[in-house]
């Protein structure tokens, strides 16, 4: 089969799109035929090195944590799923992952796919689901009447959370560029605002409830947002290179997310998707031998929206 791997820590340019084996799964896993994976950030960060601690792959690795496809071969004691289901997954990071035609997982980590959009933009969905799910439902416990900024809501996350928040009944606030301005609207944003046009801060002139940040900001500026937090409000941050500020004084609650994977939870979003009521969103689809400039444009900071990758 084909796949990209990467066989050293580097730059985009280590992704090899290269003939590999077939494997095969082991008792507890299925084979997928993979109709998409999707770029996230973190695949960038696994393949430049930079999160060898936390996520120890054994190279070559194959990226891509987010799956959608077809089961294609069970292993021993799988009794979940049958040859022709159609799942998503998030899938253990450590391990190889869906920029291939073949990917295994673990039988527990998939669900049924949804039927309301295209099975491989469905690979658009777990990760960054998931970890809108967890900030604005689990963590933040966000519930009507309340006001909620999305801090960096023009991202894939960001377009989930903003939904989330506004289907449980907050007034959303959304940062975001002139460019996402319009789909943020769409999404359920009550107000957005510009974040490239001065400090967040300064304009968010009521308080809020909830702050749910998905951006990378300095000490200065993420203290300053985290003012505009209420007394005894909540603060859920998903980016570990930026630790929220403690503010123990006024009980804020901090909560530093890193996404967790629940096929439960995931089956619950899937359900949302077939009613109706949640959105997937998808900049473009990619052929898998072009991974690596969708890596590329990551490096540059400038990917714009959420790339899924299809096999050629």
């Amino acid at each position: 089969m084909k796949a990209v791997r990467f066989h050293e820590y580097g730059g985009p340019e280590v992704l090899r799109y290269e003939d590999v084996e077939q494997p095969e799964p082991e008792p507890g896993q299925v084979r997928v035929r993979v109709a998409a994976t999707s770029f996230n950030p973190v695949d960038g960060g696994i393949r430049g090195g930079y999160l060898q601690g936390p996520f120890p792959v054994t190279l070559p690795h194959v990226p891509g944590i987010d799956v959608a496809g077809t089961v294609d071969a069970l292993g021993a004691d799988v009794d979940a799923w049958q040859v022709g289901d159609e799942i998503v997954g998030f899938l253990p990071m450590v391990e190889d992952g869906a920029s291939a035609e073949y990917v295994l997982a673990p039988a527990g980590v998939l669900t049924a796919a949804p039927r309301a959009v295209a099975l491989a933009d469905a690979a658009a969905l777990p990760e960054v689901g998931l970890t809108a799910r967890q900030a604005v439902v689990e963590d933040a416990g966000v519930r009507a009447g309340q006001r909620v900024l999305v801090n960096g809501a023009g991202g894939a996350v960001g377009g989930y959370a903003v939904q989330l928040a506004r289907r449980a009944g907050a007034v959303v606030v959304a940062t975001g560029s002139p460019r996402s301005a319009d789909r943020l609207r769409t999404l359920g944003a009550d107000e957005v605002v510009d974040h490239t046009a001065g400090d967040v801060a300064d304009a968010v002139t009521e308080p809020v409830d909830v702050l749910i940040n998905l951006a990378r900001l300095t000490p200065e500026r993420f203290t300053a947002l985290v003012g505009r937090v209420r007394d005894g409000g909540v603060v859920v941050n998903t980016v570990p290179a930026s630790p929220a500020p403690v503010d123990a004084a006024r009980d804020v609650r901090v909560v530093e997310l890193f996404v967790r994977n629940d096929a439960a939870a995931l089956a619950e979003l899937v359900a949302l998707v077939d009613r109706g009521e949640l959105r997937v969103d998808v900049d473009r689809r990619v052929a898998l031998p072009e991974l690596a400039t969708v890596h590329a444009e990551a490096d540059a900071g400038t990917l714009r929206g959420k790339v899924v990758v299809v096999p050629a």
